[in-house]
């Protein structure tokens, strides 16, 4: 780029063109823009070695680094040469602004009061002189007119030493500041004031560097990689590194948009001064012709003219110079840039084709377990008729199904064992601890529906609650309660009880024997002394049995189960039994008789009746005329005392 201008500079000087005008150079505040907008662009390199976590990104960034610091101090250094310019241009042009070029009122008044105070001071300076010189020879009064005269003189121009001060002070604080509000003197402390927020910017480019090549001033490094793109194998790794990518290559686009702006800016401020060299290229070649046909006199005179024209291509050259190499600079930064990103876009695709692969093959080996469900469900449905293993075998297939697709989801989306044994424990802790009492219902589901566990339509005791199963849950069961005293109706309330009671010493868990539905019931009367006890046994064991022959069928049938189910049964274990015991007063007879639970209170009013019945029948159970004895039914045998 630098040889191009130069270039394009010397071509341009062959054709003979007429003297132009010098072009606008850059004001104050066009300068400060552009050091802020320098600055504001070398600050975003914090990003660049943020998102750097490869070795080659680090390389790139380390290089780019570089390529800034160079640059900004090239900037400081147009920006130095220029707020000299200015002050010298407004030195030796004070009645114009340092700005824009255009003539300051307010100066001008400023001057024109100044050399009148001059010329008020030096003829004062003058006549005091004279007076002074006039002192020494004069005597009487006019020697006192003269004292007094010079007394005046004095203090006029203590005067207008004062209001000369006062002028010069204002002349200095409006050459100091423009019509922007940014001067040639104001200038030069703001530029080194930005300088003084930007370490590189305080060095000098020519010692900062060797023959113009880019610095070697150390660099901060870049943040060790965090993560190896081919170490990130599962979907959630995938699906973060690309996130990740996304994020460093929409920033690398900031910085390159950036950096074009910065580009342009220094193009629109160098313009000018590659259109003034251009002018001084064709001014010098056309006094070169003209000099070849001059006599002594025009040679002298284009000899100045050629001098000029030197020193001021020096002065503009120089300023053209940093600009130049700065545009070089942005170019290569430009390019490093490009190469990141497009290296950054490819390791993008790669990983958004992994990631689609494993998102495929995860769907795959999920539909295939889902088939296999399927197929599972179909064979028990085909071959288990028995409703409860069925429901055992259903349950345990959706168990089974979960937590195949969990473990599946679970690695595919972890993608190394030791990450997911790290979160399996540290998941596995929190839920034992916050989840203990369901676990353990969850659990206690699994004793619940064994061989000897509960079903829907069993009768039940927990807690010192009877009632009927309606529901078992993966959590809690439902009862509905029944009522007691010989009375199974149910009382309008449901109990819901966790599973975990299976698991708790001091509540009992009570239920029939599976097939059976047998309670036993008791009846205990009081008999006077002197009665027959063989007589007793055979009458009211009698009046017993031939109630409970009209549900031998059934009882009959509960017993076989009962059989098949426990290993060892008595022969007579659903036969009523009769115990006597006798007192100093009275026989006391108590009978227990099995009875079907859904026709408990039906049998226990056929029993009471038959008893009384045989009682009042038999006379020789009687003593003395006596009444029939009261009688006393117990329906619940787990429980102390009488019932009813």
């Amino acid at each position: 780029m630098l040889l191009a201008v130069f270039a394009s500079m010397i071509g341009g000087a062959r054709v003979a063109l007429p003297q132009t005008a010098p072009a606008t150079a850059p004001g104050p505040s066009q300068l400060i823009q552009f050091l802020n907008q320098t600055i504001a662009w070398y600050r975003q390199s914090a990003l660049e070695r943020a998102i750097a976590t490869e070795s080659d990104d680090q390389t790139i960034v380390y290089e780019n680094g570089q390529i800034a610091d160079q640059l900004v101090r090239l900037a400081f250094d147009f920006a130095r040469a220029q707020a000299e310019a200015l002050t010298k241009q407004g030195q030796a042009a004070p009645g114009q602004t340092s700005g824009a070029g255009a003539p300051s009122e307010g100066y001008q008044g400023l001057r024109r009061m100044e050399e009148k105070i001059d010329k008020q001071y030096q003829d004062a300076q003058a006549e005091l002189e004279s007076d002074t010189k006039r002192l020494a020879a004069a005597t009487g009064r006019t020697r006192h007119e003269l004292e007094s005269q010079i007394l005046e003189l004095q203090s006029e121009l203590k005067l207008a030493a004062v209001r000369r001060d006062a002028v010069r002070g204002m002349m200095e604080f409006v050459t100091g500041t423009s019509a922007n509000g940014v001067g040639a003197s104001g200038l030069r402390g703001q530029v080194e004031e930005l300088a003084s927020s930007v370490p590189a910017a305080t060095l000098n480019s020519a010692n900062a560097t060797q023959g113009g090549g880019v610095s070697a001033s150390p660099r901060p490094s870049a943040a060790p990689p965090a993560t190896s793109g081919t170490d990130v194998s599962g979907i959630w790794g995938l699906t973060a590194d690309l996130v990740t990518l996304s994020g460093r290559i929409r920033t690398i686009d900031s910085i390159i948009d950036q950096t074009k702006a910065l580009a342009k800016t220094s193009r629109d401020i160098r313009a000018p001064f590659i259109t003034e060299l251009r002018g001084l290229s064709r001014q010098g070649d056309q006094l070169a012709t003209e000099a070849d046909t001059a006599d002594a006199a025009l040679l002298a005179k284009e000899k100045q003219q050629l001098d000029g024209l030197a020193a001021q291509y020096k002065q503009t050259s120089s300023a053209i110079v940093p600009l130049s190499r700065q545009s070089v600079l942005l170019n290569l930064h430009q390019r490093n840039l490009k190469t990141w990103r497009d290296a950054l876009e490819i390791r993008y695709q790669t990983g958004l084709k992994r990631l689609g692969f494993r998102v495929g093959f995860l769907c795959v080996i999920v539909l295939a377990v889902i088939f296999a469900a399927g197929l599972w469900r179909r064979g028990v449905y085909r071959y288990v008729h028995e409703p409860r293993r069925r429901y055992q075998f259903l349950l345990l297939r959706k168990i089974v199904l979960g937590i195949a697709i969990a473990l599946i989801i679970a690695f595919t989306l972890a993608g190394r064992l030791g990450s997911i044994v790290t979160f399996a424990g540290l998941l596995t802790a929190g839920v034992a601890v916050a989840l203990q009492n369901v676990i353990l219902s969850v659990v206690g589901y699994f004793f619940l529906i064994g061989k000897f566990g509960i079903r829907v339509g069993d009768r039940v005791q927990i807690d010192g609650v009877a009632g009927e199963v309606i529901e078992i849950g993966l959590v809690r069961m439902h009862l509905m309660e029944l009522g007691r005293g010989g009375f199974d109706a149910p009382t309008g309330r449901v109990v819901a009880f966790s599973n975990s009671i299976v698991f708790q010493p001091g509540a009992g868990l009570f239920k029939q024997i599976p097939g059976t539905s047998f309670v036993w019931h008791e009846i205990a009367l009081s008999l006077p002394r002197g009665v027959d006890y063989g007589l007793i046994k055979e009458t009211l064991l009698a009046a017993v049995t031939g109630v409970l022959s009209d549900y031998r069928a059934e009882l009959d049938r509960q017993y076989r189960e009962m059989e098949r189910t426990v290993l060892s049964v008595p022969s007579d274990a659903l036969q009523p039994r009769i115990r006597l015991r006798a007192t100093s007063s009275a026989v006391e007879v108590v009978i227990r008789f099995p009875v079907d639970a859904h026709h408990g209170a039906e049998i226990d009013e056929r029993v009471s009746h038959a008893l009384v019945k045989a009682l009042e029948g038999e006379s020789r159970l009687k003593a003395g005329g006596s009444d029939t004895p009261e009688i006393h039914l117990r329906t619940d045998l787990s429980a102390p005392g009488t019932t009813t």
